[in-house]
């Protein structure tokens, strides 16, 4: 692949690459990090899954980037195509900055916060489709979590050898089904909620930091409506935040009032609801506890800490959204 690449790039790109790299990141992708001649870093992404779904992902970036949210740029073929598709890839600006995995603190919170209200200012003018009020109890098919938690557990207990993880992932499973009748009840007790575009994915990978400042916002989905409360709880509640301790309780406060600084508009109701939402949404979700093996060292790591920062939050939902009300914070 990298000579094949390398060629590519300069048929494609007129751009001579004098390193060429792949990097350990991206799950649907095979991901490059590229010097040129000129000493230029780019980013490749090499492209496996539909590539109508990639070319929309692309478009949604370049409109928020157009509204001053801070994203990768794409760079075009010399045919002015965002992808080549005899690979297929696209070849990116490459972003200086670390990724937000090692959890949010300080600083980080008011900047996360500003971006993300920008984010979802931007995206509520998108074409695709106008924000709309929805039951939250939409924000989680429960019937459909436990139909999915029914086939993981059976189909882990028929086997003749798990792994250990497979046998944590099998009570871990057990746990979560056994609390989403409570799941049900917390969707039912929030109010109605807006759904619109969002960026999709938004989880700590996907937020690149400079410093304290968020340097870009990467790898969004195709646009199409999602709550904007889960969204919000996706990074100010990421699990790799929640188990550094209780100070990501605080800063999602400071996060809820840089976005609303940013985002006038934002109803309180979605703000206030974050918490409940992206502890339900988690909770009926059997990601990674699915997934095939063998499951990395990595995501083993998040999905124990997913597992754990979900409870923790469900055990401690009334605390914390008492504490996250506008006249309650510290």
């Amino acid at each position: 692949m990298p000579t094949e690449l390398g060629q590519l790039l300069r048929e494609s790109y007129g751009l001579e690459a004098v390193e060429l790299r792949r990097i350990d990141a991206g799950t649907n992708t095979l991901n490059y990090r590229i010097v040129d001649n000129d000493g230029r870093r780019w980013f490749a992404k090499v492209y496996r899954g539909n590539l109508a779904h990639e070319r929309a992902a692309i478009e949604l970036t370049a409109y928020a980037g157009r509204g001053a949210v801070p994203v990768a740029r794409v760079r075009p073929t010399l045919g002015g195509a965002v992808i080549d598709e005899r690979v297929p890839m696209s070849l990116w600006e490459f972003v200086d900055g670390e990724t937000a995995e090692g959890g949010i603190t300080g600083e980080r919170w008011p900047a996360v916060g500003a971006v993300l209200g920008r984010l979802h200012r931007r995206l509520a003018e998108h074409p695709a489709a106008k924000p709309t009020l929805r039951p939250a109890t939409e924000a989680r098919d429960l019937e459909r979590s436990k139909m999915q938690f029914d086939q993981l557990i059976t189909g882990l207990q028929a086997r003749d050898e798990l792994s250990p993880f497979e046998e944590w992932a099998c009570e871990a499973a057990k746990e979560r089904r056994a609390l989403l009748g409570r799941v049900g009840r917390i969707l039912a007790g929030l109010p109605a909620l807006i759904v619109q575009v969002l960026h999709g994915d938004l989880a700590s990978p996907n937020l690149m930091l400079k410093g304290d400042a968020v340097a870009a916002v990467i790898d969004f989905q195709p646009p199409r409506p999602r709550f904007v409360a889960w969204e919000i709880a996706r990074i100010g509640a990421d699990p790799r935040t929640v188990m550094l301790g209780d100070q990501w309780i605080d800063g999602f406060g400071v996060l809820l009032d840089a976005y609303r600084e940013e985002h006038p508009a934002a109803r309180v109701d979605d703000l206030m609801s974050a918490i409940a939402v992206g502890c339900a949404h988690t909770i009926g979700s059997t990601f990674p506890l699915s997934e095939p093996p063998p499951v990395s060292p990595s995501l083993e790591l998040y999905a124990r800490a997913r597992h754990a920062a979900s409870l923790q939050i469900l055990d401690r939902l009334p605390e914390l959204q008492e504490r996250l009300r506008p006249g309650s914070r510290r």
